[in-house]
């Protein structure tokens, strides 16, 4: 799940993205609307985050421009201006949720998690399956076959983008964005340490294997199991 949270406090903005990245969230953070706006317009966020009070224009406005513009994320206020009247524009203007500060963080995650299971709808969108492996996205849980696998958060991220996107090439510049997030170094390993970590735990005792390297390019993960059988 990839979530972008638009806070100018230092202290707030790195509570909250630290706390969901443990939990296995992508976070992308703003400081300002300007920036904020820019990001959520790329419509690739599951769910946005909003302080009221920024620096250059308020909460409020970047909401509205958002809607008005056709950006449809869930988004949730996060601030310190929860009089009735504040929650009220708030969700006037086409926002999800309001919650208050101070919070308990678990109640935070919890509300981000029930915006992203409302958009992806029915049970059936909350599980992802290729071949015989099954990504079930309510549970945090991934099956191949019978046997249950173990995943890290940023290996469950991985792994969910891959199979969203099944049959399709991602090139590393794709996977970066999208599971480590912008100002992720894209020259570094790590993609390629995480897929070969995914591999060994879903591939290497299975078939068929599902990861592929594409030379140039990047990944894929696509069951080339009838191929084979036609060759």
């Amino acid at each position: 799940m990839k979530v972008l949270y638009v806070e100018d406090d230092d202290i707030s903005r790195d509570y909250v993205q630290q706390g969901l990245a443990r939990h296995g969230l992508v976070v992308d953070v703003a400081k300002n609307g300007t920036v904020g706006l820019e990001h959520a317009k790329t419509g690739v966020y599951d769910v946005i985050v909003l302080d009221v009070m920024l620096p250059d224009f308020d909460g409020f406005e970047l909401l509205g421009r958002l809607r008005s513009s056709g950006i449809d994320t869930p988004t949730i206020f996060l601030s310190a201006r929860g009089e009735v009247g504040d929650r009220i524009q708030g969700l006037d203007l086409g926002a999800d949720d309001y919650l208050a500060k101070p919070f308990a963080f678990a109640e935070l995650l919890l509300r981000i998690r029930s915006l992203a299971r409302r958009r992806l709808g029915d049970s059936v969108h909350r599980c992802l399956r290729v071949a015989d492996l099954e990504l079930d996205l309510g549970g945090h849980k991934v099956r191949r076959g019978s046997t249950v696998i173990d995943l890290s958060p940023r290996q469950f991220a991985l792994l969910e983008y891959l199979m969203r996107n099944a049959g399709f090439a991602l090139t590393r510049s794709m996977i970066t964005e999208k599971v480590w997030g912008y100002g992720f170094e894209t020259r570094s390993n790590a993609i390629d340490v995480q897929i070969s970590y995914l591999r060994n735990k879903i591939d290497a005792d299975f078939e068929p294997r599902l990861i592929h390297t594409v030379k140039g390019v990047g990944y894929i993960l696509e069951d080339r199991s009838g191929e084979e059988h036609a060759a």
